[in-house]
């Protein structure tokens, strides 16, 4: 038997079964995160006399011509990337020194190292991506603090407000998933590497530099926590879900809006469709796919939960199967956020038809109740009573108020200092979103105010996460270097 893993314990194999166990289609992602783990270690093995500086240059040296070959390379008749890889390092350099590499290290805290490197990798990318989406939106809302347009409750025209306070409502959306996104990158990027099995090992070994050489901000400790928490996966899995969750949100407005009946924004013809029958059609099926997505991210949270919620300790093969989802989740979340920053970056407003929009519904209701409370120093139930008899018709008038005021407290509201300028200043819309300047609300100035401070604290969410970048980055550099040294 020639399978380097099988041939000791196991006299016996099938293809059929090799194949079901095989992740070798799914380790692709994790190839070059693989190779760089066996720097790290074997440089760190070869510092502690584990290994000779002779056999760690054959090694790194064929390690090297591996990468430069690239997975397509690899015999995907094994069961696992990592075993693929050392069966080819040993048919490079031979047993006796290929086979030294796999030394104090078991494939349980291996695989769990490389799934950390590659995840960092995506959750930095997903924060970029998250921050080029906030950036649009407050283009956009910089350029409509007074483009008006209806406010709904269960979508029902409620009061008016601007299409820059709605927007950014979705924007510190975006900057709470940006936060979960950095948490759960820190509690990512720790080193499992060392752990061995799950019992560490008896060989001399220093975690905290193959921890440092990978970039790792430091270790996850206790080694049979290391080698069986997927709760990284399970985390990152959920943000990337609430991500998708709140895109779905934003999308399915975009839908909306831009339909006949709205008709407040045109989703640019890149990001629509046509009907293959109906030749006037555009279709948003960007969003519809955005909001669809969010169902197939959902499924890879609730599959990863059910894989993961009753194993022992430590590792289990059941594992395997929870990594898919987290690629699958990774990468739609990433193309998702891609998506929704090009459709709104390339969507027009159409400010008439949003103005209209944001009086009609007898959207200024609220204010014109608020109106009588301010002036006659009636209680707001009872302003609310006769504003909402008011409503049944299409009579906004002093005179119509007055009527209701002898029904209800047997007396008219213009006597009570309600005027008609008061009236007619209470239903203009622009004048109910400008009066609405408490601390987070829709009047422009206000709204300008929130602008400017988001703007700031993006700022310093990019130096953040070009704090993290660089990390990284740095530390391939150093690993490059001291390998460099040893080639």
């Amino acid at each position: 038997m020639n399978n380097i893993l099988r041939r000791g314990r196991l006299n016996k194999e099938d293809p059929t079964v090799l194949n079901y166990l095989s992740s070798m289609d799914t380790d692709r992602h994790i190839f070059e995160a693989d190779l760089l783990t066996d720097i790290a270690h074997v440089i760190m093995l070869t510092e502690m006399g584990v290994i000779t500086k002779d056999e760690c240059t054959l090694i790194l040296n064929a390690l090297d011509t591996i990468m430069g070959e690239g997975f397509e390379e690899l015999d995907t008749s094994y069961e696992d990337i990592h075993i693929s890889i050392e069966a080819k390092l040993i048919e490079m350099v031979g047993e006796d020194t290929g086979g030294r590499m796999h030394s104090a290290r078991s494939r349980n805290d291996e695989v769990a190292t490389c799934i950390r490197m590659e995840l960092r990798n995506e959750l930095l990318k997903l924060m970029h991506r998250l921050i080029d989406l906030r950036k649009t939106i407050l283009e956009i809302a910089r350029e409509n603090p007074e483009t008006l347009m209806p406010g709904y409750t269960h979508l029902q025209h409620a009061q008016p407000t601007t299409l820059a306070h709605h927007l950014l409502a979705h924007y510190d959306a975006f900057v709470r998933d940006g936060q979960r996104v950095l948490g759960a990158y820190l509690r990512t990027n720790m080193s499992p590497l060392g752990s061995a099995a799950f019992a560490s090992t008896g060989f001399e070994i220093n975690r905290e530099r193959t921890s440092e050489l990978l970039g790792f901000q430091g270790l996850i400790e206790n080694s049979m926590d290391a080698v069986s928490t997927r709760d990284f996966v399970v985390e990152s899995i959920s943000v990337f879900a609430n991500i998708m969750t709140n895109i779905s949100r934003l999308a399915e407005e975009m839908i909306l809006w831009s339909s006949e009946e709205f008709g407040m924004v045109e989703l640019d013809d890149s990001y629509t469709s046509t009907s293959s029958i109906m030749p006037q059609k555009k279709n948003p099926d960007t969003a519809e796919l955005i909001r669809a997505k969010t169902g197939t991210v959902d499924g890879c949270l609730m599959s990863v939960l059910a894989i993961t919620k009753a194993l022992p300790m430590s590792y289990n093969r059941d594992l395997q199967e929870a990594t898919p989802h987290l690629w699958r989740a990774a990468a739609i979340t990433l193309g998702s956020v891609n998506i929704a920053k090009g459709m709104l970056s390339t969507m027009t407003v159409n400010k008439e038809r949003s103005s209209l929009l944001a009086g009609t519904g007898f959207s200024t209701a609220t204010e014109l109740a608020d109106t009588i409370v301010r002036t006659t120093e009636l209680p707001f139930r009872t302003a609310h009573q006769i504003v909402g008899i008011m409503a049944k018709g299409n009579n906004y008038t002093l005179e119509e108020l007055d009527r209701i005021g002898m029904e209800i407290i047997d007396r008219k509201l213009s006597e009570e200092g309600l005027s008609p300028e008061l009236v007619e200043g209470a239903l203009d819309v622009m004048e109910n979103v400008k009066r609405r300047g408490a601390t987070g609300g829709p009047a422009p100035r206000e709204v300008e105010r929130m602008i400017d401070e988001r703007n700031y604290a993006l700022m310093q969410d990019i130096d953040v996460l070009m704090e993290h970048v660089n990390a990284v980055q740095d530390s391939m550099k150093r690993l490059e270097y001291v390998k460099q040294s040893y080639v």
